[in-house]
């Protein structure tokens, strides 16, 4: 990461990108990070309002509507003292993103979970799952919620209680790690879960299911609680063993726990790509809790490097 952070934060004008605007302010405000705000253009939506409201969009419309949405995000309560930059580009939402994203060396992108409704959701509705599976930077997604200006000592009385769950993967102790920095940083509790998922495949007939799953909980718990004991000792941790699809029962854990954020990994597969990405999406789609998404870069070269406290923010491997 180069001497000052930088985030960037997409827009698609949806009421969940003013929420992910008022967190990547109060990212930038506490690390002293720059922001690019990003709009993206699609050419074949930008034929369509030709065709219907007249000329198409020109770049400087675009970014004249970008710095009113900014605004108007932030009419009650001015934004901190950040510095902004706006920038428009064309072309897929998601492709755009990603590209942005590599040339303004973004150490975190912050992005909204749902967008529009109608022709624009054709192109939006998607986004966020696609930027999940291709990312190399950490991304935050912020649920569509109406909230003020967020600052930190603001999450800290939000965000009691961190969940991470893990698949008892190599990446699952760099996950740890990140989620209880975290936590320490937000005062919060930590709630270590793994789902077992239904065995989805025939068994032998001398093989009862029964006693495969009792087995594969009897391994899960143990191994579960072997990870608790690798958090810091002042950070107060839970183990939770769940059974049952993976995104429904994590969403169901957030509701119940009152979950204020989740960290999630986006594990890399060579024939599959990241075997996780569409279970964040999955949660996003079902708990309205924001979601901080580490992607699988480096993982099993590095050692993960997270400081989460001062004017740094790093979640990499060093």
């Amino acid at each position: 990461m180069g001497s000052r952070p930088a985030v960037l934060c997409p827009i698609d004008f949806s009421n969940a990108s003013r929420t992910a605007l008022r967190y990547a302010s109060a990212v930038a405000e506490h690390f002293r990070a720059e922001v690019t705000v990003l709009t993206v253009n699609d050419p074949l939506l930008t034929e369509v309002a030709a065709l219907r409201l007249g000329p198409a969009w020109m770049p400087e419309d675009s970014e004249r509507e970008l710095r009113r949405f900014f605004a108007k995000t932030f009419e009650q309560q001015g934004p901190a003292s950040v510095d902004v930059h706006f920038e428009i580009a064309a072309g897929k939402p998601a492709p755009e993103i990603l590209r942005v994203a590599r040339e303004r060396g973004a150490d975190l992108i912050v992005m909204g979970t749902h967008g529009l409704t109608g022709v624009r959701k054709m192109f939006f509705g998607s986004t966020a799952e696609r930027v999940l599976r291709e990312t190399t930077v950490p991304v935050l997604l912020a649920p569509a919620i109406e909230t003020g200006s967020i600052q930190l000592e603001d999450l800290k009385r939000t965000i009691r209680h961190v969940l991470v769950p893990v698949d008892l993967s190599d990446a699952t102790a760099r996950q740890i790690r990140i989620a209880s920095a975290l936590a320490e940083a937000l005062e919060a509790t930590l709630l270590v879960t793994y789902v077992i998922e239904p065995y989805r495949y025939p068994l032998p007939p001398h093989i009862s299911l029964p006693s495969v799953d009792a087995e594969r909980r009897g391994r899960a718990e143990p191994a579960l609680e072997e990870l608790v004991t690798t958090v810091p000792p002042h950070v107060k941790a839970e183990a939770l063993v769940a059974y049952g699809d993976a995104a429904e029962e994590i969403a169901k854990i957030a509701h119940d726990r009152k979950i204020g954020l989740i960290v999630m990994g986006l594990h890399a597969s060579p024939l599959a790509g990241p075997r996780m990405g569409s279970v964040t999406y999955r949660v996003l789609c079902l708990a309205p809790t924001p979601v901080l998404a580490l992607p699988p870069a480096h993982e099993a070269q590095q050692p993960a490097d997270v400081t989460v406290h001062g004017s740094q923010f790093t979640v990499r491997g060093s």
